[in-house]
């Protein structure tokens, strides 16, 4: 994802989520799209709207009048976008932390607090306090991940060291980095390949050592339009999915029932105590294990078997228990 990608598409859910009413199609193209020609506007604002829904987004079309039908308008709810608290004992809350990495970035905070000093400038009512829900948080385990997001920003290219599947030996790269992102449960950079005149996708796991960022800032730019969602998708290899039953309690996991394919509800949890819904996913497994840690007693994997072990393990090895 570009820059100006994320930083649109951060204006427009802060937008959307710290009014307190709809707001017209007409305000937000003003407000976040005011050089943008009729179509080009309905066709970004079209993809933004999609990616956000897509990242578990909650978002509502309704009038702004309630009595007359005018021009629909956006907005997001807060309580339903935001995921409740999660109680946990402090042993569940070690066991978490510890069996958890959690990346969070200065740049992302400094992002959010730009794109709010640029609504309010430009004359949009902001309610600021909406903003606790979407404290930007990632999840990054790959020691090279920081190197490579800070060079996206910077535009500035990176050598580093590769080791494709299948091959001991480690080549070293060259890479005019365009944007990091997820993808099938892995990061991956996407850039361009200068040795090979082509772009190229990495998956951030295969890299070998410490990247490096080599030249001048600003040094090359991204070409305009790239998508780097659809980049890593074509590029890479396709994700390999499976079926996921996931127990959770009643409130709890809001974005993986909004990735459900289905939903049943008031069943029989581990604890027999308390009332559960049973959620079925298809997905990849990687990050799975991730998501239902972050849950901590909140969540249950039923299947499939070896993400239920990666979860145990990972408990157990978090409290010093061999398995």
């Amino acid at each position: 994802m570009t820059t100006r990608k994320a930083e649109r598409l951060m204006n427009l859910l802060i937008m959307l989520l710290v009014q307190r009413t709809y707001v017209r199609k007409d305000r937000i193209r003003a407000i976040l799209y005011p050089d943008s020609s009729t179509d080009a506007f309905e066709k970004m604002f079209e993809r933004d709207k999609e990616e956000l829904r897509s990242l578990g987004v909650p978002i509502e079309i309704g009038h702004v009048d309630a009595y007359f039908e005018d021009d629909p308008g956006y907005r997001i709810k807060p309580d339903e976008f935001a995921l409740p608290d999660i109680r946990l004992t402090p042993d569940e809350a070690a066991v978490v932390g510890l069996a958890t990495k959690v990346w969070q970035h200065a740049r992302l905070a400094e992002a959010t607090a730009e794109a709010v000093r640029k609504l309010t400038a430009l004359g949009a009512e902001v309610d600021v306090s909406a903003l606790d829900i979407i404290e930007p948080r990632l999840n990054a385990d790959e020691p090279s991940f920081d190197v490579f997001w800070e060079a996206t920003q910077e535009r500035q290219p990176v050598t580093f060291d590769y080791r494709r599947p299948g091959h001991e030996e480690a080549t070293t790269r060259h890479l005019q980095p365009w944007g990091v992102t997820r993808y099938s449960g892995r990061w991956y950079v996407v850039g361009h390949d200068t040795d090979r005149d082509a772009e190229r996708v990495f998956r951030l796991s295969r890299v070998v050592g410490e990247p490096k960022k080599e030249g001048e800032p600003g040094s090359y730019d991204v070409p305009e339009g790239t998508d780097i969602s659809a980049v890593a998708r074509r590029l890479a290899p396709p994700p390999v999915t499976t079926r996921a039953v996931v127990l959770l309690r009643e409130g709890a996991g809001h974005p993986l029932r909004r990735a459900a394919d289905e939903v049943e509800s008031d069943v029989p949890g581990p604890d027999q105590r308390t009332s559960w819904d049973r959620v079925v996913l298809t997905r990849s497994p990687m990050g799975l294990a991730d998501e239902v840690l972050g849950l901590g007693a909140d969540a249950y994997v039923v299947e499939p078997a070896e993400v239920r072990e990666q979860v145990v393990t990972r408990l157990r090895a978090a409290v010093g228990e061999s398995s």
